[in-house]
């Protein structure tokens, strides 16, 4: 679970960030949970779950 993980980072490792998010993910099967406000970061995952509100949207 990681709560903004990138919210200070530069594009560069941002990008170190998500690649070793993503190997641990497939390399231990396991699933993440991410909160950020980062467009891009969101988009380069498998699915996007967004709040509205305090609501599911």
């Amino acid at each position: 679970m990681g709560d903004e993980p990138t919210g200070n980072l530069d594009s560069k490792n941002t990008n170190i960030v998500f690649d070793i998010f993503r190997e641990l993910a497939t390399e231990q099967n396991i699933s993440l949970i991410v909160i950020t406000h980062d467009d891009d970061f969101a988009h380069k995952n498998d699915r996007i779950i967004k709040l509205e509100d305090g609501r599911i949207v």
